[in-house]
């Protein structure tokens, strides 16, 4: 038998046509699908710089809100730390010795008595 004559067998027989038969169909689904697909992807695309925007704004408006709480917050914290070194400062004036009595200390020499110095430690 020759090869013509065996092609032409085959591609009279049942299983050659079912099996083109089969990848037909596959062929056709898959453009089917593909149309499909194409088509999501238009819809997306059109109401994509729409989406986007409105994921922006949303985004925007969370990033000032958090601007503003985290500003609100540092005025707090300044507000406390200030009033309070205030208050510090205003405890240190009181309870602070004048300038000349913070110059003249008294020290124990050696023999155990105090004696006044004044400016330079001799």
């Amino acid at each position: 038998m020759t090869i013509t004559t065996q092609a032409k067998k085959i591609t009279e027989s049942k299983p050659f046509y079912a099996l083109t038969g089969a990848g037909d169909y596959a062929v056709e689904k898959a453009r089917a699908y593909a149309g499909t697909v194409q088509d999501r992807a238009e819809a997306v695309a059109k109401d994509l710089p729409e989406k986007a925007k409105g994921y922006a704004d949303a985004a925007a408006a969370r990033i000032t809100r958090l601007y503003d709480d985290l500003a609100t917050r540092g005025r707090k914290v300044v507000s406390r730390v200030s009033g309070e070194a205030a208050l510090e400062l205003t405890e240190v004036s009181e309870t602070a010795e004048p300038a000349i009595a913070a110059e003249s200390t008294a020290k124990r020499t050696s023999s155990g008595r105090t004696r006044a110095t004044t400016g330079a430690q001799s």
